[in-house]
């Protein structure tokens, strides 16, 4: 016998607010709660300490998570100099302290622009990579270091939004994989001295920024005075997400043959490779990849394209 699905068949995007003091699967499994959703998943997480633009795919969207977690971000981070901790962020133990050398916006300004453009990062102890089935920050609370392979990054810009003598606060725009608290340790460094994040909160990602978000409290509020569909109305749709990417229209035919696994053959041609499908009456059916022949290959299929 079918095991019966738990939760509604609701499909969505919704962007959070998150706070800071928890865990981006904790706030995942509390929006999964409200909307009584059968099926959801995050776009990639966010530290406790950090606040910010979380967008959390329920229903058939979590097949776009991957692509979400791949797009570029942006952050507003503050950095206080002088002392290090072994997380990199305020909920860390302090195991460094060192002065602070004078500096004013002349000398940190060449600093900041040495870290735009492409670059290899080592991911800090306390991240959620894994390293033989246990998440690394589990190791480096037991005092456990283990050698992290570097990553290629790119930071895009770097912006100084305010500084004193002691702290300074950034606005970045980085690619997928950038972690912020080494980036500030690293610019730290560079000054002459230590630092660790004291704040950070995720403005954009995706396209989605925090003019798009919604606050756990609103959510609650509005599932305690209202129906479940009045929550259903902070949903975006699954087809505004990845909005680079070129929409093909495709027909009945077409349609047929997507239903079945199979590529179609299609008069539009773009350069980029990635696309996304909807049927005559413009309803999403998934994702594809163009090939330079004009042919589309399905990728990751709604129900709605295979039913």
């Amino acid at each position: 016998m079918a095991r019966r699905k738990k939760g509604r068949d609701v499909t969505g995007i919704l962007v959070i607010d998150k706070p800071t003091g928890h865990s981006s699967n904790h706030i995942l499994q509390q929006v999964k709660r409200l909307f009584d959703a059968n099926k959801a998943g995050h776009t990639g997480s966010l530290d406790p300490l950090a606040s910010g633009v979380l967008p959390v795919c329920l229903g058939e969207a979590t097949k776009l998570s991957g692509y979400l977690l791949d797009a570029d971000k942006q952050y507003e981070v503050t950095c206080k100099l002088g002392i290090t901790t072994d997380s990199g962020d305020a909920d860390g133990n302090v195991i460094a302290e060192q002065a602070i050398p004078i500096f004013d916006e002349t000398r940190l300004t060449p600093i900041l622009k040495a870290f735009i453009g492409e670059q290899d990062q080592v991911p800090p102890m306390f991240s959620a990579l894994k390293h033989q089935g246990q998440p690394l920050y589990k190791l480096a609370r037991q005092g456990i270091e283990i050698e992290r392979k570097s990553r290629r990054i790119t930071i895009y810009d770097i912006q100084l939004q305010h500084f004193d003598s002691s702290s300074f606060t950034l606005t970045v725009r980085c690619s997928k994989g950038t972690y912020i608290r080494t980036l500030v340790e690293d610019i730290s460094h560079a000054l002459g001295t230590g630092g660790h994040v004291t704040m950070l909160r995720r403005t954009a990602v995706a396209g989605y920024t925090l003019t798009d978000s919604v606050s756990l409290e609103t959510l609650q509020t509005t599932r305690e005075q209202g129906e479940l569909t009045d929550l259903d109305k902070q949903l975006t749709a699954a087809e505004d997400a990845l909005p680079d990417w070129p929409s093909i229209t495709l027909d009945e035919a077409g349609c047929k043959q997507l239903s079945f696994g199979q590529s179609v053959h299609v008069t539009q041609t773009y350069e980029c490779a990635n696309v996304r499908l909807f049927d005559t009456s413009m309803q999403f059916l998934g994702l594809g990849e163009m090939t330079s022949d004009g042919v589309v290959k399905p990728k990751r299929l709604f129900v709605s394209a295979t039913s």
